[in-house]
């Protein structure tokens, strides 16, 4: 057990909020000690902060190993080739860190490691036999952020843990996802989050079925709706929108196409409000570049155009991944008037030229008598009707749900969350394994590509997490299993002799029953002493002052309650010793009835 005493501690608070902090857990990081930023994106971690990246990684590290997975150390520098041969050496886009060595050879500073652990099993795994097998490491990953923000929550330099499964089969591809489940649901209840796993989209990574653990907090970048009546989640990237009816009585029958006169309108809201256009009746156009991805770099281009419904936003990632696109971004104005003649605010389908693609939701496929642009100035035309007056070349769900919409699932309306994702678990299939050659001899003698998964936890993000969910008007309030130390003794005046040596009785008898105890033995005042306490977020304080200690006793105050009981003092390491352990044991217990609670849904 580490003895720490505050007087040896490498750690400044700081009184002032750093200039640039605009949530919680960048603020307080900073302001308690536990950070320091070297550069946009990067941070130092101080003694305070190393201790809590180091107690949620030791977590995640004991949890895969009870799931099976084995620890492995992956190379950071990463050889472009076996990038270009997935395809991602263009495709993961700029966040990827590029660099070139001595010899003009180029070489990545790792964002994952799907490239490098598939050319490794490849050249060790030859059989069914030794197969499955689940690899994972904890070590720093680069990703180049446009707008580094919030402090270690989008670094360009960051702790994670990352795993990967690799299987005979689709079936033990599916057992494997279930077990990380399951371990990654034990984790994030051992590190005390309030967190919800959601369906989501797979982006670079790629595969079919891919799920966020997201934890909740309404500092979350991440937008979610969930369903509190049958348990559906989804990030809105992902969430699947269900076409509403434009009128309660239900379809009207098509009406003739009509072009009216609209001057100066060149919105939905001036179409609505000037002509008495239901919104339900109206739907827009968007004009994208779809680039896509070429022999050794980047390809073609193509100029889509993209209808939703008025009273919609179009999902720009249900849209990309509908076109198969590397990328999609809106086109400019002036290009889109020279392909299609059409003015801006008046554009639509109808007669629309100029355009590689035609595409439409859901919503506009299915719906009658749409006012659109007529591609002419001041124009629109009403009742505008696919399959009769356009014809889109794809129609698929390319809205954004929101907050009220119906659940996919039960229909129930949904409510809207924000979330903080700190891990992401995928079913990535045989993709990387057939670019990369990591085939097997199954039992019947063939060759066969082996079925992977892949498992990320953002390890220094879980620890900004946690503190956004737990902080107040004093600074941090950490859950006790990734507190930097589980108990601070105070001597209220080291230079005491009675105080200073009750303090140092208890604080060694808290280290020799396992405890993780500081004792601040800094010849501050009080009041320093109390705040810091307070800043860091101990999640125990044993006081020991000149009042108390007269009547035998010592102050014993929980954190996050900040409620202070007197204890006798031949009774309070007894007593503190007590707290830790139970507070300990309902973190654990927690992890142990929700993976019990997982083991019943799946056996039905």
């Amino acid at each position: 057990m580490l003895a720490m005493r505050a007087s040896r501690l490498f750690f400044r608070t700081l009184r002032e909020d750093p200039a640039d902090a605009e949530i919680a857990s960048h603020r307080l990081m900073v302001r308690a000690g536990l950070i320091r930023k070297v550069t946009s994106g990067i941070y130092a971690y101080l003694p305070l902060g190393q201790r809590v990246v180091r107690k949620v990684a030791d977590i995640v590290r004991e949890e895969m190993d009870r799931a099976g997975a084995q620890e492995v150390g992956l190379p950071i520098v990463q050889p472009a080739e076996i990038w270009r041969q997935t395809g991602r050496w263009f495709e993961y886009g700029p966040e990827m860190w590029r660099l070139t060595d001595r010899h003009g050879r180029e070489y990545a500073l790792g964002p994952t490691h799907e490239e490098v652990v598939t050319t490794l099993v490849a050249g060790e795994v030859t059989s069914f036999r030794q197969l499955p097998v689940n690899l994972y490491q904890i070590q720093n990953k680069f990703r180049d952020e446009v707008r580094p923000r919030f402090g270690v929550m989008r670094a360009r330099d960051f702790v994670m843990k990352d795993a990967y499964s690799f299987d005979v089969d689709e079936a033990g591809m599916a057992a494997s996802y279930a077990a990380m489940r399951r371990a990654y649901t034990r984790v994030f209840h051992r590190v005390g989050l309030d967190f919800r796993p959601v369906e989501s989209d797979s982006g670079a990574i790629g595969g079919k079925v891919s799920e966020e653990f997201m934890a909740l907090a309404d500092s979350g970048e991440a937008s979610l709706v969930v369903c509190e009546a049958c348990g559906y989640a989804a990030n809105v990237e992902r969430a699947e929108g269900v076409p509403t009816p434009q009128e309660d009585a239900g379809p009207e029958p098509e009406k003739p196409l009509e072009k009216i006169r609209t001057p100066g309108v060149r919105t939905i809201e001036e179409l609505v409000r000037g002509h008495g256009v239901p919104i339900r009746h109206t739907a827009k156009i968007l004009f994208y570049h779809a680039s896509y991805l070429g022999e050794g770099g980047p390809g073609r281009r193509e100029l889509v155009a993209a209808l939703v419904r008025g009273d919609r936003q179009l999902n720009e990632v249900k849209l990309k991944n509908l076109l198969g696109a590397l990328s999609v971004e809106l086109a400019p104005e002036d290009e889109v008037r020279r392909r299609t003649g059409a003015p801006f605010g008046s554009a639509g389908p109808v007669g629309l030229a100029g355009v590689d693609r035609l595409v439409a939701d859901h919503e506009v496929a299915l719906g009658r008598n749409f006012a659109v642009g007529a591609n002419e100035e001041d124009r629109h035309y009403l009742n505008a009707n696919a399959g009769r007056d356009f014809r889109p070349t794809e129609t698929a769900d390319l809205r954004a749900v929101a907050a009220g919409d119906p659940c996919p699932r039960c229909r129930s309306p949904l409510a809207g969350r924000r979330g903080i994702e700190v891990g992401q678990i995928f079913q990535l299939g045989t993709r990387y394994s057939t670019q990369l050659g990591a085939y097997f001899t199954a039992e019947d003698g063939t060759r066969r590509p082996a079925w992977m998964g892949c498992y990320g936890i953002g390890v220094t993000r879980t620890a900004a997490a946690a503190i956004e969910q737990r902080h107040d008007a004093y600074g941090i309030v950490w859950p006790i299993s990734i507190a930097p130390f589980e108990v601070a003794v105070v001597p209220v005046h080291v230079d005491d002799e009675a105080q200073r040596h009750a303090a140092e009785e208890i604080y060694r008898t808290l280290l020799a029953a396992g405890v993780e105890a500081l004792v601040d033995d800094r010849p501050e005042r009080p009041g320093v002493k109390f705040a810091d306490a307070d800043l860091v977020g101990f999640p125990v304080r044993v006081t020991v002052g000149e009042r108390a200690l007269a009547e035998g006793s010592v102050d014993v105050t929980d954190r996050a309650t900040r409620e202070t009981v007197r204890v006798p003092l031949p009774q309070a390491a007894e007593r503190v010793v007590e707290r830790v352990r139970q507070a300990r044991r309902e973190l654990a217990l927690r992890a142990d009835r929700a993976e019990a609670a997982l083991e019943a849904q799946a056996a039905g």
